[in-house]
C-alpha cells in the first residue's frame, strides 16, 4: 500500500514540473524542444499515475469505512478523479498526438495548460487538506512505506 510520504512525494514532483513548465511554455520556441516535451509528458504520466494510484489504493478504503464522513470523502474524491481524467483527456486530445505536442495557437495552448495546472494543483491542495487527514485519522494510510 502507498504511504502518506509517497503520496506527498508524488504531489511534490507534479507541482515542481507544473511550475517549471509554466515558465517554459511562455516562449513559443521552447514548446517544440525535446527537453520541454520530455518534461511535459513526464508531467502527464505523473498526474495519470497519481490519480490511478489513489483510485486503486485509497478510495475503496473510504467507501467501505463505517464512518459516514469518510464514505462521503471517498465518494467526493472518486467523483472528482473521474472529472479530472475527463478534462485532462480532452486537453491531451486537443494538444497532443502520441508523444508530441501539436501547438497551432500558442496563446490558447498557454491558457489551456495553465487551467490544467491550476485544476491539478487545486486537487493536490484538496488531497492535503481533506483526503489524507481522513485516511490517516481512520487508520487507512501508513505514514511511511512498509519495509519489504
Amino acid at each position: 500500500m502507498i504511504s502518506y510520504m509517497e503520496l506527498n512525494e508524488q504531489n511534490h514532483k507534479i507541482t515542481e514540473l507544473s511550475n517549471v513548465l509554466s515558465y517554459l511554455i511562455n516562449e513559443r520556441s521552447m514548446c517544440d524542444t525535446e527537453v520541454s516535451c520530455e518534461l511535459f509528458f513526464r508531467y502527464v504520466e505523473l498526474v495519470k499515475e497519481h490519480l490511478e494510484t489513489e483510485e486503486r489504493e485509497l478510495y475503496q478504503l473510504l467507501l467501505m469505512d463505517d464512518d459516514n464522513d469518510a464514505r462521503n470523502t471517498g465518494r467526493k474524491f472518486l467523483s472528482g478523479s473521474g472529472e479530472i481524467k475527463r478534462v485532462f483527456g480532452q486537453y491531451l486530445k486537443r494538444w497532443c498526438k502520441g508523444k508530441e505536442l501539436r501547438i497551432r495557437d500558442h496563446e490558447a495552448f498557454i491558457r489551456d495548460t495553465r487551467e490544467i495546472f491550476a485544476l491539478v494543483i487545486r486537487r493536490i491542495d484538496d488531497e492535503i487538506v481533506h483526503l489524507y487527514p481522513t485516511l490517516l485519522h481512520n487508520g487507512h494510510l501508513p505514514l511511511k512505506a512498509q519495509a519489504a
